[in-house]
């Protein structure tokens, strides 16, 4: 069974559709990039399968259910961009957040619950940073806390909105040897990427999306460079050569 069905989805903001009948399967321990040009829809795309935007048409479904239902098995790293860092919290209290679910509303985190957000830290490398404020932290650690806050969760389907932007070239390699430890345990990650000369070393299958879905499936098959240039609409250099 598919952990992800999306089926003719479509999408606005502001009267101006971003998604136009998108529709595709996602199986299980995949590691998939959403590759795209700028405005193509990629972050809303996530966005309205985690219903946290509204969609005009279509349906999710996950691993045969609702998000509503199935909320618990799914993790989201949202752009980093898009995240309030001067709110005053510690990289562990950033972390326990991705307990909620275990933890329930109202109610205090145990030991246990703090040994594994201490124990995701440390799988990212900032375990010596736990309780150091949020917004002390430069622009990769503060990354590698949300994708310690994901991973703290145990999901089985993971999203991630461009982890890779703007990260050095340590935080991108502890980012990536992550990703792919999730896909070795069966887990299922879709990852919103920018950098094209990346995308055949690190996913194994891609999403070529511009408004609608240009090309889907194992990368070695459907990452050509017909696809690309169907998808960003015009002559890209960075190919290699044939």
């Amino acid at each position: 069974m598919s952990v992800l069905e999306v089926a003719d989805l479509t999408a606005s903001y502001r009267k101006n559709k971003v998604l136009h009948d998108v529709s595709f399967q996602v199986q299980p321990g995949s590691l998939t990039s959403i590759v795209g040009p700028n405005g193509a829809g990629k972050s809303t795309l996530l966005k309205v399968m985690l219903e946290l935007h509204p969609k005009l048409s279509g349906s999710v479904s996950f691993f045969g259910s609702t998000h509503a239902k199935m909320k618990k098995r799914i993790g989201y790293v949202p752009q980093r961009g898009s995240v309030d860092w001067d709110f005053p919290t510690n990289a562990l209290d950033v972390v326990m957040m991705g307990l909620y679910g275990q933890v329930g509303w109202l109610k205090w985190p145990t030991r246990t619950h703090r040994e594994k957000a201490l124990a995701s830290l440390d799988q990212m490398g900032m375990a010596d940073y736990a309780s150091r404020q949020i917004s002390q932290l430069s622009g990769g650690q503060q990354q590698r806390v949300f994708l310690a806050r994901a991973l703290v969760q145990d999901a089985d389907l993971y999203f991630m909105d461009e982890p890779l932007a703007g990260v050095d070239a340590a935080t991108e390699r502890a980012i990536m040897t992550t990703l792919k430890e999730l896909k070795n345990k069966g887990k299922t990650v879709m990852v919103v990427h920018h950098d094209l000369q990346t995308v055949e070393d690190y996913f194994d299958h891609v999403l070529l999306l511009n408004r609608t879905v240009v090309a889907h499936g194992r990368t070695k098959e459907v990452f050509t460079k017909d696809n690309v240039y169907r998808a960003y609409g015009g002559t890209l250099r960075w190919m290699k050569e044939a």
